[in-house]
């Protein structure tokens, strides 16, 4: 499905190094590492947001439709969500039928700033379902969400990835109980410049907190 070679030194992205890695379909990644290290940069650079990294380094990425959950909702707050949802290309009965599978039947006509937060980020999930991706990039979907909230929104990814198994995904996130609920593939970034410390299938519950646990410990001692 794609293909990364990305050299962040070489296309004035210092923060990242060398990462190398294949996304198949079906993969449910879950990318991990210590707080500025680049995640966001390299989710990022595999949407194609990052002009100074050339389509080169992303292969096969044209090929694919993207959706691209970010950390704010990015909704056009003066639009209703059936508005904006209507702007990526999809009726107004698609627009509904897309809200009531994110849990928002009822709410098409209501503005961003009248949604807590949990409920703009469903909006947001299901605009980003109306491009009916391929590839599906959450960065940090669940921060500032209370607890609550969170697990409503990981048990609706999860629902989502079931129903659509050839969709892959890519989640920032810095809570590694988020592997055990929502991968099956394990990402973690660090180092200066920041490259894949471990790119691996997650194998049993608590494996990915074990995992991680022996990265920490790795980097902490150099």
């Amino acid at each position: 499905m794609l293909e990364l070679d990305i050299r962040g030194r070489d296309f004035n992205r210092p923060v990242l190094g060398e990462v190398r890695a294949s996304i198949s379909a079906g993969d449910r990644i879950c990318l991990l590492g210590p707080s500025g290290i680049g995640k966001t940069t390299l989710l990022n650079a595999i949407a194609g947001l990052d002009k100074s990294i050339p389509a080169s380094a992303v292969v096969g990425r044209d090929a694919l439709n993207v959706g691209y959950l970010f950390q704010e909702h990015r909704l056009l707050p003066w639009r209703t969500l059936k508005a904006n949802l209507k702007l990526v290309g999809v009726s107004g009965a698609a627009a509904e039928d897309l809200l009531a599978q994110v849990g928002l039947d009822g709410y098409s006509d209501y503005f961003p700033d009248q949604l807590s937060l949990g409920m703009a980020r469903r909006a947001a999930l299901a605009r980003c379902l109306a491009v009916k991706p391929d590839l599906l990039l959450l960065d940090e979907p669940f921060a500032s969400l209370d607890p609550v909230m969170a697990n409503e929104l990981k048990r609706l990814i999860n629902r989502i990835l079931d129903d659509h198994p050839d969709m892959a995904m890519i989640c920032v996130t810095h809570d590694e109980a988020d592997v055990d609920i929502l991968a099956n593939r394990l990402w973690y970034l660090d180092g200066k410049p920041a490259r894949l410390m471990w790119n691996d299938a997650v194998r049993g519950v608590g494996r990915a907190r074990q995992l991680l646990g022996q990265m920490r410990e790795l980097h902490s001692a150099d």
